[in-house]
């Protein structure tokens, strides 16, 4: 008998589209390596190398890939719901909502429920005994900031069914009227100075990128003879990145596509239609490369090894950034010397750093990887509105604790949240009672 994963591997049907795997672990990775390489720490605190050395920050146009993952989520949310509505014909459209809720949010809230109480408990006993300053208290504040990626998703998925209607229905259309409304925003923003107006692009930048995932399950987006399917993703990469530069070029854009420490505009909070561009430049380019990738995927080790990081993939997600801020303390507490950001023996420093940041992940994702292996699914009626507001709840909780943190958490320190003021006893709580609320939605148990 083979090892788990040889065994999941083995049983893959062929229908299954194994590209979109490769590129969801991928885009993961790639972000746990941009976040590990742009972390410039010194005994004062923390900072970005892309500030330091504003010559990388093109770097970003390749590195910031999470419009990648949510057009990944687009595709693989349509194929899931669709599979639900032809398992129930005979459900309500509730049932078959908060059923694809559970389904589709168990890998990605499980994990993060295990983080956000690990982290909780450690970060109310550190300041019990006093602690909290330093480079602890810089960590409490950061190791929560992926929590926002949390979030957004969760939006994707919840919004899932009524956006998958508007594209059977308007095709490109749909995409074309999200970015009409991001194009509309970043106007309002920029030449009316309409306030907050701003923070609509959370949703429309972002659900454009997940309306392509649609067009992606329906072979709209590369359909046809060899040259033809080449066409329609080499325009979109090539009109996308096209457009982005002209945008940044113009302004008011800046050229990063992450955001940088005190400046006045950030292509991604919120996210902007340069930020939107090019994650067509982005996806049109992975496209082109489908064909490859497939063929390197139809060997059994590949394959493999894609499924292996496939299945620890969110947890190593959420704790990259504790092991990487670890690996720092411990260099500190070790009067190891930190040199100063960009220089040659930061550099040379930077491979060694990499690895112990890679196995201290390893630990943690060995310690709680069994957190994101979804339970078993029963078959039961299950209740949509209170499954929207479970995933309302959570969204807004992970949202919150995002921009919080840990830190100052028996202070009450808030930060604000869309105008709000959120602490983060309350982000907490919120995270927990809409998990629980999905949970309890999508089973179906004691709903009427």
């Amino acid at each position: 008998m083979g090892s788990p994963v040889r065994v999941l591997a083995e049983a893959t049907p062929d229908t299954r589209d194994r590209y979109v795997d490769l590129l969801r672990v991928a885009s993961l990775g790639a972000v746990v390596l941009g976040h590990w390489m742009m972390a410039a720490v010194t005994p004062d605190g923390v900072g970005n190398l892309l500030a330091v050395v504003p010559a990388l920050q093109p770097l970003t146009w390749l590195l910031q890939v999470m419009p990648v993952f949510f057009f990944v989520g687009g595709f693989a949310h349509a194929l899931s719901y669709r599979s639900l509505l032809r398992k129930r014909p005979e459900g309500s459209a509730d049932s078959v909502y908060a059923a694809f809720l559970r389904a589709r949010l168990q890998r990605l809230l499980r994990p993060t429920m295990a983080f956000v109480l690990v982290w909780g408990a450690a970060a109310l006993l550190i300041q019990l005994l006093g602690g909290g300053g330093g480079l602890t208290g810089v960590t409490l504040r950061l190791v929560t900031q992926p929590l926002w990626f949390i979030g957004i998703y969760l939006a994707m998925v919840a919004f899932t069914p009524p956006l998958l209607r508007l594209h059977e229905r308007y095709g490109w259309g749909a995409f074309a009227g999200l970015a009409g409304a991001a194009a509309a925003v970043d106007v309002l923003r920029f030449a009316a100075g309409v306030p907050y107006v701003e923070f609509l692009n959370f949703a429309f930048v972002w659900l454009a990128v997940h309306q392509l995932g649609f067009l992606r399950a329906d072979g709209r987006l590369g359909a046809g003879p060899a040259l033809s399917a080449l066409r329609r993703p080499a325009l979109l990469a090539g009109g996308g990145l096209i457009t982005a530069v002209a945008l940044v070029a113009a302004g008011p854009y800046p050229l990063s596509m992450v955001g940088m420490p005190g400046e006045k505009v950030s292509n991604m909070a919120p996210p902007t239609l340069a930020l939107l561009c090019h994650g067509l430049w982005l996806v049109g380019a992975v496209e082109l490369l489908r064909a490859p990738a497939a063929r390197l995927l139809a060997r059994p080790r590949a394959w493999r090894t894609v499924v292996a990081a496939n299945g620890v993939a969110m947890t190593a997600f959420l704790w990259h950034l504790t092991a990487m801020l670890g690996v720092y303390g411990a260099m500190l507490a070790l009067d190891v010397p930190l040199p100063e950001p960009a220089t040659a023996a930061w550099w040379a420093q930077t491979p060694l750093r990499l690895a112990v940041a890679a196995a201290l992940t390893a630990v943690l994702v060995a310690a709680f990887r069994t957190f994101e292996r979804p339970a078993p699914t029963a078959a039961a009626q299950g209740h949509g509105p209170l499954a929207a507001l479970g995933a309302t709840l959570t969204l807004l909780g992970v949202l919150g604790l995002s921009m919080v943190g840990f830190a100052g958490l028996l202070e009450g320190r808030t930060a604000l949240l869309i105008a709000i003021p959120v602490s983060a006893p309350a982000a907490v709580a919120m995270t927990l009672c809409g998990w629980l609320l999905v949970e309890r939605a999508g089973r179906g148990r004691g709903v009427r």
